[in-house]
């Protein structure tokens, strides 16, 4: 009864009291960051994306932008790897591109501790066990990120996902938020091998029973 009671009541309003006092306490870093974007990248200083949300609803987040636009002979993209600058890397490393998610969590799109939310585009893809992931709303932090980050599976990913669905709680959160930190300071796993970050996930990968919690 204690953890359906944090789920539906207690977490929200510990996000919107927590993401209210960051976004307040870390407004001159958010400034400082502005200024810095716009000075080293140009406009536009954020980054949106649709990803999938609570019960699979698809909502916008934000992130500082961490790239330019070079764009190749035809006006596509350039690959990342070819667009992340050295500031970029920078903000990516130490999570600080991440803080404007903080207004996701206030307005309710997001929670400061849940799974990372996954690009619209996957949700097809999943399958219902994997959809299980979106029982609750994704998180800035989570299980999976203080388990490994980028440098785990998109299979280990999912599993750790809805084990965290499973658990929810109060403790648990703390937890994460304890060993998202070190994590954080630490720079680990950033990046998967030969990546900027994650390659694309097509759900080929063999699944497996289960990876350790700890």
């Amino acid at each position: 009864m204690l953890g359906i009671t944090y789920k539906a009541v207690w977490k929200r309003l510990l996000d919107i009291v927590g993401s209210l006092l960051l976004i307040i306490l870390l407004s001159p870093l958010l400034l400082g960051v502005v200024v810095l974007v716009r000075l080293k990248l140009g406009s536009p200083i954020f980054f949106t994306q649709e990803r999938l949300g609570l019960n699979g609803k698809s909502f916008t987040i934000w992130k500082f932008r961490s790239m330019t636009n070079c764009r190749d002979e035809n006006g596509d993209f350039l690959a990342d790897e070819y667009r992340l600058t050295r500031f970029g890397k920078l903000l990516r490393d130490i999570s600080v591109d991440e803080l404007p998610q903080l207004w996701n969590v206030l307005i309710g799109d997001m929670s400061l501790i849940g799974p990372r939310p996954f690009i619209a585009e996957y949700g097809a893809r999943y399958t219902t066990e994997q959809m299980r992931r979106h029982e609750v709303r994704p998180g800035i932090s989570g299980w999976a990120q203080v388990m490994g980050r980028n440098s785990i599976s998109w299979n280990q990913k999912f599993i750790l996902d809805v084990w965290y669905v499973d658990n929810c709680g109060l403790l648990t959160d703390i937890r994460i938020l304890l060993r998202t930190i070190p994590i954080v300071l630490g720079r680990a796993g950033v990046s998967a091998e030969n990546h900027v970050t994650m390659p694309e996930w097509a759900n080929s990968e063999v699944p497996v029973e289960k990876i350790p919690s700890e």
